[in-house]
């Protein structure tokens, strides 16, 4: 199971809001003792451990879309991101792993908030 952490302080530095995050994310890790990542920046911090079930080499998070734009942290599991992936890349879309989370950042462009009623799993976003 991941642990999922984030900030949305508006006017807070992307320093303190580091340090905050990094804090927040030390209290998860007994949720993901596979990898841990962090995305700051002014006014927003988003914090990941991971437990690595599907890509166990890949699949870091907090992940981006191509350009980098949509930023996500995902708990859970993608039971159709097969079949997501597979359309999302019909439709141009190109992933930088095999994890199915990436699949929801993809389709947040695409879909916007509606996404999560395209997604059979269990999760947190």
């Amino acid at each position: 199971m991941c642990g999922i952490a984030g900030i949305l302080f508006p006017g807070c530095k992307a320093d303190e809001l580091s340090k905050l995050s990094l804090r927040m994310r030390a209290n998860l890790c007994h949720r993901g003792p596979d990898d841990a990542g962090l995305y700051v920046r002014d006014d927003v911090a988003l914090a990941h451990t991971r437990l690595s079930i599907i890509d166990l080499g890949g699949g870091h998070q907090p992940i981006s879309n191509e350009d980098g734009t949509i930023y996500l942290v995902v708990n859970g599991e993608i039971y159709n991101y097969k079949y997501l992936r597979n359309k999302l890349s019909a439709h141009g879309h190109k992933f930088a792993s095999q994890s199915d989370s990436e699949v929801i950042v993809h389709l947040y462009e695409d879909e916007g908030e509606k996404c999560v009623n395209f997604l059979d799993g269990m999760f947190a976003l």
